[in-house]
């Protein structure tokens, strides 16, 4: 199957259409107790174990072949299909652990998985899951996937430790976001290119395409964190407001040095506002300029993104395909 360049939205659809038979192999292998909570995660059935509508985007799966498209001719091979598979089990494994560590109870609309199952269940099951991905993987690319688990736990931690710093820088913040979310987008171009065989250095410039367009996701998602839509986001209104977490808009909030940063950080370093009704902290971010900040950091990553990509000198429908998936992403309803 060739992927069509009838649209963005058509290419993480047949993504999803080449990867889960895979998918599905892979959990399969589970006993039945995990098979049932990774199941749900993904979105393939309920609580009970009965089908459900699918989730996700399949995003990284759709990057992963878009960029194996970019080098090579006819059908994507069987090494690109289990490096998108891969890519999407770490994904898969990595929503896990963080709505763990996040205490999100609710994801894509229904409970997390931690707060279907249980912490236990959850942190087991996506640990199962990076073995099955690393399982996948052509044994001339695990590297690369295991380069990028670090990223994810590095970028994590720093991400966390974050939360209870005195004080957050915005390049600081930038870079655990690279780490934390451009990491996995940039290894599922790096893979695509790579397994179809595309030189090291086209594929490095696909790598920080994904990054720039990960930590561009990642800001456009923080902005949806706040101001988002509940019924478009699938998380409660101002979910990351509630939970005080310094997302990147905030960040840029708190380092504006004007009236309302400086009393959205009071807000956000005493007990004092902890009364502090959640849309005034919301104004409070964007009044301080937060909002426009990530708006205009997201525009410029996207941008850098694109001179990546064309560095890489992919071929024509291939690099429509890729720019068509950095807008759709980056451009949900902010």
């Amino acid at each position: 199957m060739v992927l069509p360049t009838s649209g963005p939205v058509r290419l993480l659809v047949d993504a999803r259409t080449l990867i889960e038979p895979v998918h599905r192999a892979a959990v399969d292998e589970l006993g039945p107790a995990l098979r049932r909570v990774a199941g749900y995660h993904i979105g393939w059935w309920d609580a009970d174990g009965r089908p459900s509508p699918p989730g996700g985007k399949a995003l990284r799966p759709a990057l992963t072949l878009a960029c194996a498209r970019a080098f090579a001719h006819g059908p994507p091979a069987p090494d690109v299909i289990a490096a998108a598979t891969a890519v999407e089990l770490i994904h898969d494994f990595s929503l896990l652990h963080d709505d763990v560590m996040d205490g999100d109870e609710t994801r894509r609309h229904r409970p997390s998985g931690w707060a279907a199952f249980g912490t236990t269940a959850a942190i087991l099951t996506g640990d199962v899951l990076v073995a099955l991905a690393l399982r996948l993987m052509p044994p001339s690319l695990t590297g690369v996937l295991a380069d990028v688990l670090v990223d994810l736990c590095e970028g994590q931690a720093a991400d966390v430790a974050a939360e209870t710093a005195a004080s957050a820088d915005v390049e600081q913040c930038l870079t655990t976001a690279a780490r934390k979310t451009g990491a996995l987008l940039g290894a599922a171009c790096r893979l695509g290119a790579l397994a179809a065989g595309a030189d090291p250095a086209a594929a490095d410039h696909c790598r920080w395409f994904g990054v720039h367009l990960g930590v561009a996701f990642q800001l456009v998602d923080d902005i949806l964190g706040i101001w988002g839509d509940p019924a478009r986001t699938g998380k409660p209104a101002h979910s990351d407001i509630r939970a005080r977490r310094r997302t990147l808009p905030v960040v840029a909030a708190l380092a504006s040095d004007t009236p309302a940063g400086r009393r959205l950080g009071r807000i956000y370093l005493s007990d004092r506002g902890a009364d502090e009704p959640v849309q005034r902290i919301a104004e409070l971010a964007a009044e301080a300029g937060g909002r426009a900040w990530a708006e205009a950091e997201a525009d410029r990553r996207v941008r850098l993104a694109f001179g990546c990509l064309d560095r890489a000198d992919p071929r024509p429908a291939a690099a429509l395909d890729l720019r068509g998936l950095a807008r759709l992403v980056t451009s949900r309803d902010r």
